[in-house]
């Protein structure tokens, strides 16, 4: 198939945008769409820290190759990568590699935190000793909240996360589906500052995972293809699989999940509900309960014998 705006090759069909696009087009429109949701999610800003959650893979990488091409004209922004090592073996450690090597090319200073140092514990470690527990479960809540720490150690006024077009519309029908409308409140991207919580944006929000790993592969960022040992567990799996059903069935499905959960956390917003207002009694980070998640599975793990760190 030819290029709908050029005479090379189509690199990838947009059944959605009933279109093809040769590589670079396709960069082009990833690098406009990912830069109207950095103007949108982020209005007015002019200058500080953006942290961006780089975990080694397609997402990351992308998320924060155009993070930084965004602020590169911008001196008063500076942009800092932030990783958190699960303690998953056979898995991380080739991730932080192409991590590091992305960071070094762009020279972005480069920021890894251990979950063994700050939780006591691991991923492997705690997947084990729970062995009823999808391993998914506990390893991102405790993910979610070291890279909230790791981005208010760098002093950082936003945390770019590398979901995509894909994830986002997996986690509307998800929390669709376990009737938590609350929970769409509280997804990234947030639209306001919560105390303890640094705001969350997702650049890559209107792009699917199909266009953002044929955009790094054809930027030729390092990124390791590999998949986590724990992820055949999650549940995630099955709305992902619903996810790809319907938007082959109705292209554009994504985006009106998207659109749902816009529509819904406004309507949130206007009653109050956006957002987790408490603390946790425990740790002190931002919760919606009295006991943040973290802390219940990592209680859990103690009663199973792991010596973590309260």
């Amino acid at each position: 198939m030819q290029c709908a705006r050029c005479p090379q090759e189509a690199a990838i069909d947009r059944p959605y945008a009933h279109d093809h696009l040769c590589e670079a087009h396709l960069g082009d429109t990833v690098w406009d769409r990912s830069r109207r949701e950095l103007h949108r999610q982020a209005p007015r800003f002019r200058g500080g820290v953006v942290a961006v959650a780089l975990s080694g893979g397609k997402d990351s990488a992308a998320a924060l190759a155009l993070t930084h091409r965004y602020f590169s004209r911008r001196p008063t922004v500076r942009v800092v990568a932030v990783s958190v090592d699960e303690g998953i073996a056979g898995y991380r450690a080739s991730t932080l590699a192409r991590a590091a090597e992305l960071c070094e090319r762009l020279g972005v200073e480069h920021r890894v935190v251990h979950a063994r140092e700050e939780l006591g514990t691991t991923t492997d470690d705690a997947a084990r000793a729970l062995p009823s527990t999808i391993p998914c479960s506990f390893c991102g809540v405790w993910r979610r909240g070291l890279l909230n720490r790791a981005a208010r150690a760098a002093s950082a006024d936003l945390l770019v996360l590398g979901f995509n077009l894909d994830d986002l519309a997996q986690t509307v029908l998800m929390n669709l589906a376990r009737g938590e409308v609350e929970r769409l409140g509280r997804m990234a991207p947030h639209r306001h500052r919560q105390p303890g919580l640094v705001p969350r944006i997702a650049p890559l929000a209107a792009v699917p995972e199909r266009e953002v790993y044929a955009f790094a592969q054809a930027a030729g960022l390092p990124f390791d293809h590999s998949e986590c040992p724990h992820a055949d567990a999650a549940e995630r799996n099955r709305f992902r699989e619903i996810v790809w059903e319907l938007e082959e069935a109705r292209p554009g499905t994504r985006q009106a999940l998207l659109r749902t959960r816009d529509r819904i956390a406004g309507l949130l917003e206007g009653f109050g509900g956006e957002g987790a207002p408490g603390r946790c009694r425990s740790c002190g980070e931002p919760s919606a309960h009295a006991l943040c998640r973290s802390c219940e599975y990592r209680r859990e793990a103690a009663r199973s014998g792991l010596d973590v760190i309260a």
